[in-house]
């Protein structure tokens, strides 16, 4: 199992591992012990803890948006991800930019300056997961 860490700030030494993800649960810190674990993915939903009932659903993923709870209503629609850039609402207008990631590089706001560089990752994490990362 492929662990992808995620960083604070423009780094990758150990002691700045603020989560660590195996794929199906984000655990705090560089822990994969099952008491750690904060959140559940399972490809369409991210459900609070280490469950999989549908009254633990925080979040619905589309591929695209973000919706709130067990959601694809468009007036549930918390973020929009375009590849780059992750939206505040249903839009993808340029003002409404509240962060852009380049697979490894998390930046606040509209930007690729290493000023403005949130978090490092090393490896893969989905955009739903890697909100609440946040």
């Amino acid at each position: 199992m492929t662990q992808t860490h995620f960083y604070q700030g423009r780094s990758t030494y150990s002691g700045n591992i603020l989560y660590t993800w195996d794929g199906q649960y984000m655990y705090k810190g560089n822990s994969t012990y099952s008491g750690h674990i904060l959140y559940s993915w399972d490809g369409q939903y991210v459900y609070k803890g280490r469950s999989s009932y549908s009254g633990d659903i925080l979040y619905t993923w589309d591929g695209k948006h973000i919706f709130k709870g067990k959601s694809h209503y468009s007036g549930d629609i918390l973020y929009t991800w375009d590849g780059e850039h992750l939206y505040k609402g249903n839009s993808t207008y340029s003002g409404n930019i509240l962060y852009t990631w380049d697979g490894q590089y998390l930046y606040k706001g509209n930007s690729t300056y290493s000023g403005n560089t949130l978090a490092t990752t090393n490896g893969t994490i989905p955009v739903p997961i890697l909100l609440l990362m946040l």
